[in-house]
């Protein structure tokens, strides 16, 4: 038996260890098998007073964190709130991907997309491997420099700044940052005449599930006009950035970007530019699957697209990938607090109107019922991915009656039901149209893939904390590299 230490989110926390992340509580839980732990201590720079705080990292799998968790737990006696949701981290999965990044696109390095998943630990472990980092404003920078990332290892990559922001990348150095019209020039002229610029250029992002051409990049009628402005203003501009949208589908949306890159370099050799970074932007799938577009495939047509078009060594490539790295590292464990029988009935004179009935007007002998079940986390918490960010997410049964039963189907049958947050929101709706075995409350459900866009932008409605997260380590490496770090 020991001790998992997880500090996670605690005002009481912030105030004993000064720690810009954390904002909710300290947990103890103990696991039950004998495995190696390992301490991880974030001593921080550039503050006054010096901050360190401490995480701890198992060696078990994700799996037995889950079982280790929710056997353990008794629902009658526990403490109050020790049967809240949680999330298992494993950092194995990070270093993964990164291993994976660094075998198919070895000329291009990542800088890692901070608003994805701001959690300290992936983000210690991504710093240990010398990954840049993309930020979007003065707080993500501020944390990133608080962990001792280097302010070149930092591209501010919001083309629409606001003044003090860009007053505080000047101060600290972090001198590479985008922009995509007129008026930004003129703000970074006032504020930080010595920045690195990096024009963002408008891509076709047809293909892609969140769609970001709306409201950034300059198109090619428009560039170089920008360019001129940029000379006479007398600022330096290095290079040319680009995102194809998030969760892009269409392996060729970069190839076509990379070429209006290249046409975007030419303007600038006319106008007396020396531009030496190319910035590919993220929307890299982090999927294995075969039923949806995979980063070999993608990395088949960028890396040769890039080498094609900018053959010179002394251009700089970097990218900017977020959920690659984060989503298929975090599993949410949610515990089923509450469940209604439902009939739904459609009314013929209200088309696509639900009846809803309670289950004590249920017709007895009903054989279909369906269920709504009330889980302990929703659309305010983690799963606000499902509302900004269009994710998919799929339930799974973690314990029914007492057994555990991750990675398992049951052979029973199954009914439809909605799943809720816990929130008095009715918007709070995880799944409309959900297929389970008959649950109850006590039972667990599961849902992975859940790190991309989702405890970053968590909120705590209606009081409700935001899941815990444990952290392990499914490779043996991911201990000695945050060790030498």
């Amino acid at each position: 038996m020991f001790p998992l230490i997880i500090y996670n989110n605690s005002s009481k926390i912030r105030d004993d260890f000064n720690c810009p992340f954390i904002n909710e509580r300290c947990t103890i839980i103990t696991a039950l098998q004998k495995k190696v732990v390992k301490l991880i201590v974030f001593r921080g720079h550039q503050r006054s007073p010096p901050w360190h705080y401490n995480f701890s990292v198992a060696t078990l799998s994700v799996e037995e964190i889950l079982k280790s968790y929710v056997l353990s737990l008794d629902i009658d006696n526990c403490e109050v709130e020790s049967d809240n949701a949680f999330i298992v981290a494993d950092l194995g999965e990070i270093y993964r991907q990164h291993l994976r990044w660094q075998t198919h696109l070895p000329r291009i390095k990542p800088f890692y997309a901070v608003k994805c998943n701001t959690d300290p630990m992936l983000l210690k472990l991504l710093i240990a491997l010398e990954t840049g980092f993309d930020c979007a404003s003065k707080t993500e920078i501020q944390t990133l420099l608080d962990l001792g990332v280097d302010p070149s290892n930092i591209i501010y990559a919001n083309p629409c700044k606001q003044g003090s922001f860009i007053r505080f990348a000047a101060e600290h150095d972090v001198k590479m940052m985008t922009f995509d019209n007129a008026e930004e020039l003129h703000k970074i002229k006032r504020f930080f005449p010595n920045a690195q610029l990096v024009i963002r250029i408008l891509t076709d992002d047809s293909k892609a599930i969140v769609k970001l051409s709306a409201k950034f990049g300059a198109s090619l009628d428009n560039t170089g006009f920008l360019l001129q402005t940029a000379r006479e203003l007398g600022l330096n501009v290095i290079g040319v950035s680009f995102h194809v949208g998030s969760g892009c589908y269409d392996e060729n949306a970069y190839v076509d970007a990379i070429n209006r890159a290249r046409f975007v370099f030419d303007q600038a050799v006319e106008l007396g530019f020396n531009f030496h970074l190319l910035d590919v932007g993220g929307g890299f799938s982090y999927s294995h699957k075969s039923d949806v577009i995979t980063f070999e495939k993608i990395a088949s047509v960028l890396g040769p697209a890039v080498d094609k078009c900018f053959p010179s060594n002394n251009i700089r490539v970097i990218a900017e990938p977020g959920r690659y790295y984060a989503a298929s590292a975090f599993t949410i464990a949610t515990h089923i607090i509450a469940r209604r029988i439902v009939r739904r009935d459609l009314d013929e004179h209200v088309p696509n109107m639900d009846v809803v009935q309670d289950e004590t007007t249920l017709v007895a002998g009903d054989d279909h019922p369906s269920f709504m079940y009330y889980i302990n986390d929703g659309l305010y918490g983690t799963f606000n991915c499902i509302l900004y960010d269009h994710q998919i997410v799929t339930p799974k049964i973690l314990m029914k009656g007492g057994k555990f039963l991750f990675g398992k189907t049951l052979d029973e049958p199954e009914y439809n039901c909605f799943i809720w947050g816990p929130t008095c929101d009715s918007i709070d709706c995880i799944t409309k149209n959900g297929s389970l075995p008959e649950l109850l409350p006590g039972d667990w459900l599961y849902f992975e893939e859940m790190g991309a866009y989702t405890i970053s932008a968590s909120t705590k409605f209606n009081g409700f904390r935001r899941s815990r997260i444990i952290y392990t380590t499914t490779d043996p490496h991911v201990l000695a590299i945050l060790d030498d770090s």
